[in-house]
């Protein structure tokens, strides 16, 4: 008998990955937001803070987003939410300033930046003085990008101490951070990253801030998922939680002048304040010599 012939078709490769997420698509006709790669994968911002921005993107102008309003909203509170609002400042996707109005009434004025890299290159193109000055429209929402995600701005410097000769202050820095892995051991840093992030953390108790709230401020909140570059979470959180300087203390009252000390008279030994022994008033006035009549 001859051989058998298959003469069926190879089942063709699955299109479906074996592991990781699989998306299911479905076109937004009304009621979608657009966001970038840029914000939804950055490598720096919390989920607290990337979840923040995709809201507040998500509202129309002239919605509230204090912090009041926003914790009313959601679950993080208050502390959180004031976090990641710091966080948003800090690589430029929000800014804050306050105005008075009119009426004497001071508002903050918050604006969102879907895209700050495209904004701050659109507004380098206005402000070039090799070209005429030429008004150009504001800029729109654009899509993601399928392949690359957007650039994202340089982190901020680390803070900076004023004095660098306080060795005890220096070793308590060292301190804080080699023993933030007891606390959370995805926070286990080398000795390259500790002795770049230790000057920091000294302006941090420079400022007044006690070893114990520095520690709790750098593990608290961390996001469940693993940790790929805890240094660099640590150094963003040591510049934008960064805490202002204790205003001076206010000048000590001048003490009251103390009182002459008491002494016994030498004419009748009645006690009298005096700086030094001697005659009371009474005494000194009965024993005064009369000053001589003049005829």
């Amino acid at each position: 008998m001859a051989e058998p012939q298959l003469s069926a078709p190879s089942r063709a490769p699955s299109a479906v990955p074996r592991g990781g997420v699989v998306h299911v698509t479905v076109r937004h006709t009304e009621r979608f937001t657009v966001v970038g790669n840029h914000l939804a994968q950055h490598r720096e911002l919390s989920l607290t803070a990337i979840g923040l921005a995709v809201h507040i993107q998500s509202l129309p102008d002239g919605a509230r987003v204090d912090i009041r309003t926003l914790a009313s909203r959601f679950a993080e509170g208050e502390t959180r939410i004031a976090a990641a609002l710091r966080e948003l400042e800090a690589h430029g996707y929000l800014s804050r300033t306050r105005e008075r109005l009119p009426s004497g009434r001071v508002v903050t004025r918050t604006v969102s930046y879907d895209n700050p890299a495209a904004t701050r290159a659109d507004k380098a193109e206005r402000v070039r003085p090799s070209r005429p000055p030429v008004r150009l429209p504001e800029p729109r929402p654009v899509p993601a990008p399928t392949a690359e995600p957007g650039t994202t701005p340089p982190p901020p410097p680390l803070p900076e101490p004023r004095t660098t000769d306080n060795p005890v202050r220096e070793r308590a820095a060292t301190a804080i951070l080699a023993e933030l892995r007891r606390d959370d051991p995805r926070l286990l840093l080398s000795e390259r990253d500790v002795a770049r992030l230790a000057p920091a953390v000294t302006a941090w108790l420079e400022r007044g801030a006690a070893p114990d709230a520095v520690r709790r401020t750098l593990a608290a909140g961390l996001p469940t998922e693993p940790l790929r570059h805890p240094a660099a979470l640590l150094a963003h959180r040591l510049t934008a939680l960064l805490p202002p300087h204790l205003p001076a203390a206010p000048p000590a009252a001048p003490r009251p002048p103390r009182p002459d000390p008491l002494q016994n008279c030498d004419g009748c030994d009645r006690a009298f304040r005096s700086p030094a022994p001697g005659l009371c008033r009474d005494c000194r006035e009965a024993t005064a010599v009369p000053p001589p009549l003049v005829a």
